[in-house]
């Protein structure tokens, strides 16, 4: 049983999904060993993602272990539905569709855990909060989970601190193979892409406004400056605002940069960071996105509700708000993550590394499944060099290892 948009869909879906797979040899070496192994036998598994190509190779790599899978989406924008079609029309049980209500989105998350999963593979902490909030019957059955993103992690934590954590989580999005380069790179180059689909605009010679300036930020101004933006930073963190200093950037507040910026993207994981006061002193026609996981920080609530007038912009997901001023700000997205709902997310090769963390935490969940604590656990360091050295020869790179008597020198205190 699934609820999809159209399982006509399904050969477009498998287009994509096998040109992702050729530029996924870290999956397919991943894959190769879990059809021998089968560490996912006898085991329900609930994977909640931004259900696109890659995404769908993930799925297909678990199910070849042995997982019983259940599939649903993490964001109402994110879900391409001719690839869930293509995911179902070979045997998988999804629920997800493009553009869904509220209310839509919260069944398919609910049905899509309602088997009773063993393990969750979660992007942004809905399935988490949802398991831990509305359906705690199932919680003794569950014996562990990943989280793939920073918003996510940070409502671990939150629930960690609070004693509320009933099960142990592996910080998938903390795993340097993971956060370096998914979100620096893959988040770099991806909201630009969406962005500039949606636009059409040149970047060179704009000013633009990056909230937050954590590693998802540092990407999206590195690329920003590569394609010839004047790049302001603006932060709470002081020494995160100092290190954009040093990388070039001018740092300013939001008040301060919303007179003057042509394109502001959010990356901070936090509500309201572009609200009232700052669009009041936008110019007309400057573009607000947003690159964080939850459509809370541009407020897009207050614009609809103070917006004189409204427009369709270039596409379907560029949205013009006139405001008493006369001033017109456009909005991507609904204010959702621009890169997938404008565009198709982040580069094949990343999300191979960041997708073979997953698959590989989520082995490790089964393998010590009588031996972890019910806490937020960092992924272990061989799961990340196992995927970094996977990527090295598959980039047909190769390293020095050291000595033994380099290995004596470095751990000895003697010298």
């Amino acid at each position: 049983m699934s609820e999809i948009r159209d399982i006509s869909l399904a050969p477009s879906g498998e287009k994509k999904i096998a040109w992702a797979r050729r530029y996924m040899p870290l999956l397919r070496s991943v894959e190769e060993d879990f059809k021998k192994d089968k560490p996912f036998a006898g085991l329900k598994m609930t994977v909640s993602l931004h259900l696109e190509a890659k995404s769908a190779v993930l799925c297909r790599v678990l199910m070849e272990g042995g997982a019983d899978l259940r599939i649903t989406g993490c964001n109402p924008l994110s879900t391409q539905d001719d690839v869930t079609a293509a995911l179902v029309s070979r045997g998988a049980e999804v629920w997800s569709v493009y553009g869904c209500t509220p209310e839509e989105y919260d069944r398919h998350m609910a049905e899509a855990l309602s088997f009773g999963p063993h393990i969750v593979i979660d992007d942004g902490g809905d399935l988490v909060s949802m398991l831990h909030r509305s359906m705690r019957s199932l919680l003794p059955g569950v014996i562990g989970g990943c989280e793939e993103t920073t918003t996510g992690v940070i409502r671990l934590h939150a629930m960690e601190r609070e004693g509320a954590l009933r099960f142990p989580m592996l910080t998938v999005n903390d795993a340097r193979c993971k956060h370096f380069f998914d979100n620096r790179y893959g988040t770099g180059q991806s909201v630009w892409d969406g962005i500039n689909r949606a636009t059409n605009l040149v970047v060179a010679g704009k000013d633009v406004v990056v909230a937050g300036y954590g590693w998802c930020g540092r990407g999206i101004a590195m690329r920003a400056k590569g394609l010839g933006a004047r790049v302001t930073v603006t932060e709470v963190d002081p020494v995160k605002a100092l290190e954009a200093m040093m990388d070039g950037y001018e740092v300013k507040t939001m008040d301060e940069a919303a007179g003057y910026g042509d394109v502001f993207v959010t990356s901070t994981g936090c509500n309201k960071v572009i609200t009232e006061r700052h669009f009041e002193k936008m110019k007309d026609g400057a573009i607000a996105c947003n690159a964080g996981h939850f459509n809370v920080e541009v407020d897009v609530e207050w614009l609809e509700k103070h917006a004189v007038s409204t427009s369709e912009g270039r596409t379907s997901v560029t949205k013009g708000y006139t405001l008493e001023n006369g001033r017109t700000i456009f909005v991507l997205a609904e204010g959702r993550l621009v890169n997938l709902a404008s565009g198709d997310g982040h580069p094949v090769e990343i999300m191979d590394m960041s997708f073979a963390i997953q698959a590989l935490a989520a082995r490790y969940i089964a393998d010590h499944r009588d031996s972890l604590p019910c806490s937020v656990i960092n992924v272990p360091d061989e799961i990340d060099f196992d995927v970094a050295r996977r990527k090295l020869r598959a980039s047909g790179m190769t390293i020095d290892t050291l000595s033994e008597e380099q290995r004596s020198y470095l751990n000895s205190w003697a010298l």
